[in-house]
């Protein structure tokens, strides 16, 4: 089987956020094997409980990728990312990650 490479990329999913991620504190989500193998891809919009701290409180999947393994990879990677808070309560907020293949 011929290595695919893929392409994983996170934006602010609405327009008006009051929270962003910080990439650098967390790890890229890594693409499931199973989903390497299977070829899946799409785009999955998470929605994170955010704490005046900038920590997730909690997470869900608000519009599945089609694929659950990629769902599971992508919230729980992001989960353990650190936000940017704009405001002093706890919020929720949503962001896109795609799972691309080249």
């Amino acid at each position: 089987m011929a290595a695919l490479a893929w392409v994983g990329t996170a934006v602010p999913a609405a327009a008006a956020e009051t929270a962003s991620v910080d990439f650098s504190t967390c790890s890229k989500p890594e693409y499931p094997r199973a989903s390497l193998v299977n070829e899946e891809q799409g785009t999955v919009t998470l929605a994170f409980l955010i704490s005046p701290e900038g920590g997730v409180v909690e997470s869900k999947v608000e519009k599945s990728s089609g694929f659950k393994n990629l769902d599971k990879a992508a919230q729980k990677a992001l989960s353990a990312c650190k936000f940017k808070v704009k405001v002093k309560e706890q919020t929720w907020t949503k962001l896109d990650y795609v799972w691309k293949l080249d």
